[in-house]
């Protein structure tokens, strides 16, 4: 041991009361260790070093009243270093015993970031993440207190939202950059039943808090968050959605009206973009534009798109090849009287209304309530990805073309994201796929942000992941899960998110831009009424109920049938 008591540790340790041999249950006042000595490094890397520990030392500290030193040493745990003038902290990834008989135990460790050392105290001061010189075979280790994480963790000057308590600390605040965190994306990842969606339902009350004013867009495709932000939100379903049809794009078009593939598939497609673009042309709102497209958002008439497709049927030779004009006619006429497509592809909404949806939907302006939850849950499965597909689309087409005015930054959040930008394994809408990949790699230039929420990143589109650039890590059981969240990590992380399995319900590990280094944070309780509304039944409470059971299969089968709430 004494080979590790350094001469600026031996008044301290020498002042302190004789050491107990192992760890009492006793507690030390927080503190009593900061600044002893508990090993030096052995080799160094590009990324880490190599470190030697002794045990017997780790087992006193563990009495100290301050939880983070008590835990120096253990995995997960911080250790800090003196460079020069600097202090370099970093971050322990494994352990293991130098030999059977020995008291060393040796440490892989990451490099985390660096500070420098406050004159009076010692302390780390003005940390930043990265480092710029390396320690040398030899170099004392020590401890990370909790005042040091004060410092570490410490949010400044710079705008952020707080989520809840740094572990291993009491009461040090894990806060979030906002602008780091919206500018280049994040993600949301846990098992299911980790505390996810209360999660999410945090942090973005924390940023409607903060800016009132803000544009928040979210698909919702189970209906959990309206109950979470019926005060401060605005909350639609297929009862007031109602988004109309001619705002989809030509590829839309298709997912929806065409039913074959293959060269038939491509000649229903060739007739449907001239038809489409005929009924658009008919529109006065299309009068003056002399780049007219498939693409471009005109009103049209269902029955204009019909009646064109009869005309051209018309003028065919041979009934024979009237098959793909049927096929169109036959899906449109099938989808009008459907009352399920209702709230997109009603009558009423043949009229200009692209102004009044997008400032509904992008909250322009937001009046107090800057966020939108679109809940998808009683939109056909049939056509679900399209839904999505042509929402995220206007958030980036509004973005593109609003260059020049007074920019309004919009966060499109994407509960289920791996439903809608799922791996090449997954077959999907090619469209919805398309814009979100889109939006991912394209979107921080134009002042989109993407929030993706997901228990499987594992099947998620390859190189989307890697484009959020804070990740939000709940625990996740299946290991190909884990392993692709380590894949997307910065290399420094990596080390942190080894413990990904172990976390508790309602913790995370937070890496990349949107924290000063990454953390390990146990969420705040978010009051009743602002929760989403997914927790899981109690079995062993309501099979105890019994009563009103044909009430209940009465209401239920009213509302089956006319597939309405």
């Amino acid at each position: 041991m004494n080979d590790y008591i350094g001469s600026d540790a031996e008044t301290l340790v020498a002042a302190a009361p004789p050491l107990p041999s192992a760890p009492s249950m006793d507690t030390a006042p927080a503190g009593t260790f900061d600044g002893v000595e508990i090993g030096k490094v052995i080799e160094v890397s590009g990324s880490g070093a190599r470190i030697e520990l002794d045990a017997h030392v780790l087992k006193k500290l563990a009495a100290d009243g301050d939880p983070s030193i008590s835990m120096a040493g253990q995995v997960s745990s911080q250790i800090k270093m003196r460079v020069g003038v600097q202090w370099l902290v970093a971050n322990v990834k494994t352990l293991r015993f130098d030999t059977a008989a020995s008291d060393l135990i040796i440490a892989e460790i990451d490099f985390m970031g660096e500070g420098n050392e406050a004159t009076q105290s010692g302390r780390i001061t003005q940390f930043r993440r990265g480092i710029t010189r390396y320690p040398v075979p030899g170099t004392r280790i020590y401890p990370v207190s909790s005042e040091d994480m004060r410092q570490m963790y410490a949010a400044a000057e710079r705008p952020h939202i707080e989520i809840g308590t740094v572990y291993p600390t009491r009461d040090i605040r894990g806060a979030l950059f906002v602008d780091s965190l919206l500018g280049k994306h994040f993600a949301l990842l846990g098992s299911t039943g980790t505390g996810k969606s209360t999660s999410a339902a945090l942090i973005l009350h924390r940023i409607c808090d903060m800016a009132p004013e803000g544009h928040i867009v979210m698909i919702d495709p189970h209906g959990e968050y309206s109950a979470a932000f019926k005060d401060n939100g605005a909350l639609y379903d297929v009862n007031n959605l109602a988004m109309p049809y001619w705002l989809m794009n030509f590829e839309e078009h298709c997912e929806v009206f065409v039913t074959v593939s293959g060269n038939e598939g491509q000649l229903d497609r060739d007739i449907l973009a001239k038809c489409l673009l005929a009924a658009r042309a008919k529109n006065r709102a299309a009068e003056g534009i002399s780049k007219l497209t498939v693409d471009s958002p005109i009103p049209y008439l269902l029955s204009d798109l019909t009646s064109i497709l009869q005309t051209e049927m018309g003028k065919l030779d041979k009934a024979g090849s009237s098959a793909p004009y049927m096929r169109l006619k036959t899906k449109i006429d099938e989808i009008k009287a459907d009352p399920r497509y209702s709230f997109m592809f009603s009558g009423m909404l043949v009229a200009d209304s692209m102004a009044n949806f997008l400032a509904r939907i992008f909250r322009l302006p937001g009046d107090g309530k800057p966020i939108s939850i679109i809940d998808v849950s009683g939109v056909p499965s049939e056509i679900t990805s399209v839904v999505v597909a042509v929402l995220s689309r206007m958030v980036f087409d509004y973005a593109i073309w609003s260059r020049g005015e007074p920019q309004r930054p919009v966060l499109l959040v994407c509960e289920e994201a791996h439903r809608y930008v799922p791996s090449d394994r997954v077959n999907t809408g090619a469209s919805v796929r398309k814009i979100l990949e889109r939006i991912a790699k394209e979107g921080r230039k134009y002042g989109v942000s993407l929030g993706l929420i997901t228990q499987r990143p594992s099947d998620l589109a390859e190189g989307v992941l890697s484009q959020c650039g804070t990740i939000i890590a709940m625990r996740l059981n299946n290991e190909r899960d884990q392993a692709f969240v380590k894949a997307a990590m910065p290399e420094g992380a990596k080390g942190m998110l080894d413990s990904i399995a172990a976390l508790r319900n309602r913790e995370c590990i937070v890496c990349g831009e949107g924290v000063a280094i990454p953390i390990r944070v146990a969420f705040d309780n978010l009051e009743p009424e602002r929760r989403p509304a997914s927790s899981d039944p109690l079995f062993s409470d309501l099979w105890r109920e019994t009563g009103g059971e044909a009430d209940i299969l009465g209401r239920v089968i009213k509302r089956w049938r006319s597939q309405g709430r």
